[in-house]
């Protein structure tokens, strides 16, 4: 970021002011630059302005004018002329022409008049007959543009008859603005406008293209009484927001029946010579008719009591805030008072909790008054002697919103600004009173004591602390008057008096002096010889001190006076030191009576930085560029015949302090930091009045402002920063000349903070020599991430904490070994990361060392609790979890007898004991008890297992009956049971045509059975399968008998056909190829075969049955008949035969296969 530049001087040293003039005239604005060649250029309210037939604008070299012709009302706005960097702004004040009054005689008959309600330039009233008409053009004023917010113009009060119509305009500027304004209009505080457009309320919207403006119109059509009250406009961007608040009044239609009260008036005027009565009913611009008349002079008072008594009523009544009725007469109206409510009436009433305090001040300092009122967003009116204050009035007053507090500020106060400020809210109001004094005027440089010779010219100069201010010029008492030989100038704050004598005119002689409390001096004349003498306010060995600021140019003018001419001799004396170089390079004593001496650097250049000029009257001695080494005491000495004078000047440069060395930083925090410096080296001279910080991304190129208000301590608490990201400081020092440059960066740090302490830190296990310690992560880790965990442990009745471990441990849980049996000790544990370390998490107890005597209990599952049922082939795995203390001993039991290892597997820990069954069987099932022991004590529990099987087909099947459709089925229970309790049976039967078997009952429970709706002329057999928990069983029980459903009333002979044998011997129809397949993926060999009866199917290995082997899978759908090798390897590899066989014989059919490693190829590079 490059060195913020101090603020430059304002480029114009002649500035243009406002300036009045009357309509019709010219207007010139004058303004002159410090240098030539400067670009000026001037605005009309924002706009630049360009030469043309109104305005011309001309620049001869440092000076520039701009010259308004013919100034009409609409030239009544800001102006402004840029030079460089330096803008001023002034204003026009167009003044209407002044007219003759017009005397309407007394006896002349009075003519009808109408009232009007004048309208700002941003109200439109229409309407029927109850609207009123437009004031003239010549007394409508013209709203000043805003410079403040968004508004080019507000929208302002008005007023509208009922019935009438009224237009509200809102122009905004949209010069700057990349899109469309959001504009809003309420009434009251919260109803929202816009949605309650329709017959009597209308939006509008457009853009002028030409003035690059919005206008905004609200129009109000048939306005009713009730439309009466307070509005608000509201009009945001993307970053902007600007509001207005207006009123609107609605009067009531006039009656037909009211009297004239003005016709009474004027009878009133004829009958007593009512000239001074017509005169006082006239309107301020001469027109009698057609204005309302103010009477607010002859009912001052009355009107006074009467609001008071009404205050006093509304508010016991609570009525709240309201506003004030008007006093009007007009033609066709009655004369009456009319109070009009706001729609405020039913809020509560906004209090005043902090009023507002006088002040005094000087002229042009910056006045500001504070109040506080009791809720947000509140309306408050501001009053200075009576009248209301509002932002479009003048520039002068600010008006501002800051939450509760409401804020008016003159910037620039002056003697007009003297008086009583009143803010009003609708629940009461505060006074103060503004004192504004003048400056004390001081007098910089006096008049000094001059003795000149004939001839030659007198020049009196002082300088006064305002350059406003003239002066005037005395002798003996009279006013010098300027004429060809006397001449007065004010330049800024030095007043010049100069006098050319031409001949000895002793009567000349006199004491003239400025009338702004200067001592009066005496003017001799002396035509003689007389010594030099050096013309300063300071004289003697005392030095004169004159401060200038580095770089800057230091001119001294030194008027001197002497006859004959005198010798000047500038010399820089240092101190301590009494010899004195003179021009010819001799040395003399110098009188060492002051406390200065001299050496022997003669300043006798007339070119270059440091030069000396000599002239008759005044020597000049100037030094370009000031620098820090051309500080010191500068004594001239003039020398003629008459004698010798000499006068010491002290040069004192100052400049803005060094810059401070690298800031320091500390105490690091999650978003903070502590930044401390040292004062500079040098403070240029001048005090350090405070120092500015700034902050920047270490990456970032952009430094950011930490204060606006200087910081007066060496150090500082930097908050708000981003909690792991690298920020650099630099500090900055500034003296009543500026700001030094900024400091070196700071070293870059980053703002992290410590985790927070590990969380549920408990104690797990114990042991006479060990601890077990378990604990959750911080729930705060922060951007430093988290480098472990420190354990440390603590005897009782000790301070003294001693690590447990060789440095941080990342895990969560720690067994410490080691330990002295019997101890009592704490137990804590801290996170680390870059910030630091974590607050412990501490055990809140002491922790015994000892082995604790803990009776073993077996935790029983709720599953094992009942018996634990498994299928043939099913992995059984028991984990039973059991506690103890010392470890316990685990003895299992099946029927009361050892367990045998080979078939089933038993694992042990500290906490569980585990029994494993990789493939269960029948015989394994039974009562298995597990025992945990120690010593004495004991603690055992039994689990029932029983293994599963399907069970065997029923026995003994016949056909008991058959009768109609119906045939009676019997049996007994199968054999086996497959070690499972029969749950059913089912029933199938099948046509002897057709041998398809369909089932008749499922789950059938009982030993015996009827089937029924058989078809009459079929044959049928039936089988019947058995069902426990496991499924059913593989074979079924078939009856050796056929039942046949005979035909009712006929006999009906079967004819013998002879039966087709389908019977068909096994073939493969689709053969088994060869296969190579590579080492850890599954592979499949097919192929497909076809026999009747269906065929079972045998898959071999290098003619080993592979039936019984986990690795292999063999599928058979429709014919299809496969074979999957799980993950095959190297020593899968050999001849696999399949053989299908049934009733009609076998058949087989082999392939190879090769089973290829797992080769890496690495490819050359």
């Amino acid at each position: 970021m490059p060195e913020p530049a101090k603020k430059p001087a304002s480029a114009f040293i002649k500035k243009p002011k406002t300036t009045d003039v009357e309509a019709g005239g010219v207007a010139i604005f004058e303004a002159e630059t410090e240098k030539t060649g400067i670009k000026v250029k001037w605005q009309r309210n924002g706009v630049e302005i360009t030469t043309s037939e109104k305005y011309v604008v001309k620049s001869e070299g440092n000076k520039h004018s701009l010259t308004i012709n013919n100034v009409g009302k609409e030239d009544d706005v800001t102006y402004a002329v840029i030079a460089g960097s330096s803008k001023v702004k002034f204003e026009l004040k167009v003044k209407e022409p002044e007219k003759a009054e017009k005397v309407i005689p007394a006896e002349a008959p009075p003519e009808p008049s109408v009232s009007s309600v004048p309208a700002a330039a941003d109200v439109v009233q229409t309407g029927d007959s109850q609207s009123s008409e437009a004031p003239p053009a010549e007394v409508q004023q013209e709203v000043s543009v805003d410079p403040i917010g968004l508004f080019v113009t507000r929208p302002q009060d008005g007023e509208v008859t009922d019935g009438g119509n009224i237009t509200f305009t809102a122009v905004v500027a949209g010069e700057s603005l990349l899109k469309k304004p959001a504009v809003k209009w309420f009434k009251g505080k919260w109803m929202d406008l816009g949605s309650k457009v329709g017959k009597h309320l209308q939006l509008h919207d457009s853009y002028d293209r030409n003035n690059k403006v919005y206008i905004f119109e609200m129009n109000i059509i048939e306005a009713k009484m009730t439309y009466a009250g307070g509005y608000r406009c509201e009009v945001s961007t993307k970053d902007k927001f600007d509001c207005c608040n207006f009123n609107l009044v609605v009067n009531e239609a006039p009656a037909v029946g009211d009297m004239d009260i003005r016709s009474t008036f004027r009878r009133a005027s004829i009958l007593g010579g009512g000239r001074r009565m017509t005169a006082a009913l006239s309107s301020v611009d001469g027109h009698e008719e057609g204005r309302e008349l103010d009477f607010s002079s002859l009912l001052k008072k009355r009107s006074t009591v009467l609001n008071c008594l009404i205050k006093k009523f509304v508010c016991a009544a609570g009525l709240g805030f309201f506003a004030h009725g008007a006093l009007r007469i007009k033609d066709g109206q009655r004369l009456g008072k009319k109070w009009v409510q706001d729609e405020q009436m039913s809020e509560p009433p906004i209090l005043i909790t902090h009023p507002l305090e006088d002040q005094v001040v000087m002229v042009g300092e910056r006045v500001e008054f504070e109040i506080e009122v009791s809720e947000e967003g509140a309306t408050v009116k501001w009053e200075k002697d009576g009248v209301e204050l509002t932002r479009e009035e003048t520039f002068k007053y600010r008006f501002k919103k800051d939450g509760k507090k409401h804020y008016l500020i003159i910037n620039e106060s002056t003697k007009e600004d003297n008086g009583h400020y009143k803010v009003q809210t609708n629940g009461g109001e505060s006074v103060a009173e503004l004192i504004v004094q003048e400056k004390k005027l001081e007098v910089y440089q006096s008049i000094a004591d001059l003795t000149v010779k004939a001839r030659d010219q007198a020049v009196f100069k002082c300088e006064v602390s305002d350059e406003n201010v003239k002066g005037i010029w005395l002798k003996n008492g009279k006013e010098v008057i300027p004429n060809e030989r006397i001449k007065i100038s004010h330049i800024g704050r030095l007043k010049w008096l100069s006098r050319m004598y031409e001949q000895p005119r002793f009567g000349e002689c006199g004491h003239p002096y400025l009338n702004a409390d200067i001592p009066e001096i005496k003017i001799d004349f002396v035509p003689r010889q007389e010594p030099p003498k050096i013309h300063l306010d300071c004289r003697g060995q005392t030095p004169d001190t004159i401060i200038v600021v580095a770089g800057n140019k230091l001119r001294l003018d030194v008027p001197i006076s002497g006859d004959p001419v005198p010798t000047v001799i500038w010399q820089k004396v240092n101190k301590n030191k009494e010899i004195v170089v003179k021009s010819d390079k001799s040395t003399a004593p110098m009188d060492s009576s002051g406390e200065l001496g001299n050496d022997n650097k003669l300043l006798t250049d007339s070119e270059g930085r440091v030069r000396v000029e000599m002239l008759e009257d005044h020597c000049i001695f100037t030094i370009e560029g000031a620098e820090k080494e051309d500080e010191g005491v500068y004594r001239v000495t003039l020398k003629n015949p008459a004698g010798e004078d000499t006068a010491d000047i002290t040069v004192k440069v100052i400049d803005v302090p060094d810059p401070p060395e690298a800031p320091q930083i500390s105490n690091v925090g999650e978003d903070n930091c502590m930044v401390q410096w040292q004062p500079p080296k040098h403070d240029g001279g001048q005090p350090v009045l405070g120092y500015i910080l700034e902050r920047k991304k270490k990456k970032s190129y952009r430094w950011m402002r930490l204060n606006f208000d200087l910081l007066n301590d060496l150090s500082y608490e930097a908050k708000r920063m981003i909690e792991g990201v690298v920020y650099e400081m630099r500090v900055y020092a500034v003296n009543s000349v500026g700001m030094s440059r900024p400091s070196p960066a700071s070293q870059p740090f980053m703002p992290i903070a410590p985790p927070s302490e590990p969380m549920h830190f408990t104690v797990e296990d114990i042991s006479d020599t060990s601890v077990t310690l378990k604990w959750r992560p911080p729930e705060r880790i922060g951007a430093g991430g988290l480098d472990g965990y420190i354990i440390e442990y603590c005897k009782e009745g000790s301070t003294e904490w001693i690590p447990a471990l060789h440095g941080p441990t990342e895990r969560t849980s720690a067994l410490l070994n080691g330990l002295v049996t019997g101890d009592k000790l704490y137990f804590r544990v801290t996170a680390i990361n870059l910030a630091g370390t974590s607050q412990p998490a501490i055990t809140k107890e002491p922790i015994t060392i000892r082995e604790i005597l803990q009776r073993p209990k077996i935790w029983m599952p709720r599953n094992l609790r009942q018996t634990l049922m498994k299928k043939v082939g099913d992995t059984v795995n028991i984990v039973i979890p059991f506690q103890g203390k010392p470890r316990p001993k685990v003895i299992w039991t099946k029927d009361g007898q050892p367990l045998d290892s080979k078939e089933v597997a038993v694992r042990n820990s500290i906490t569980d004991t585990i029994l494993f069954i990789r493939k269960a069987e029948r015989h394994h099932s039974g009562i298995y008890e597990v025992e945990v022991q120690i010593e004495n004590m004991s603690d055992k529990v039994a689990i029932t297992m029983q293994i599963m099987d399907k069970p065997g087909p029923p026995q003994n099947v016949k056909i008991v009956d058959v009768w109609g459709f119906n045939v009676a089925l019997e049996w007994k229970p199968p054999q086996d049971d497959g070690n499972a309790q029969i749950t059913g049976y089912t029933v199938q039967k099948a046509d002897k045509k057709t041998m398809e078997w369909y089932t008749v009952f499922d789950h059938y429970r009982r030993t015996n059975c009827v089937v029924s709706d058989l078809i009459m002329g079929n044959e049928y057999y039936f089988r019947i399968f058995s069902e426990n928990l496991c499924g059913l069983s593989e074979n079924a029980a078939t009856t050796k008998n056929s039942a046949y459903i005979k035909k009712t009333g006929t006999d009906y002979k079967h004819p013998n056909y002879k039966q087709h044998d389908f019977s068909e011997a096994p073939k493969f129809t689709h053969p088994l190829p060869d296969r190579s397949v590579i080492a850890g993926y599954n592979t499949t060999l097919s192929c497909a075969v076809r026999g009747s009866p269906k065929p079972k199917i045998f898959w071999f290995k290098n003619k080993m049955d592979l039936s019984g082997d986990a690795k292999y899978r063999m599928f058979s759908k429709h014919g299809v008949l496969t074979l999957e090798i799980r993950k095959p390897r190297p020593f899968d590899a050999g001849l696999y035969t399949c053989k299908a066989v049934n009733e009609c014989g076998e058949a087989e059919i082999e392939c190879r296969l090769d089973v290829r490693g797992n080769v890496l190829i690495v490819e050359s590079v």
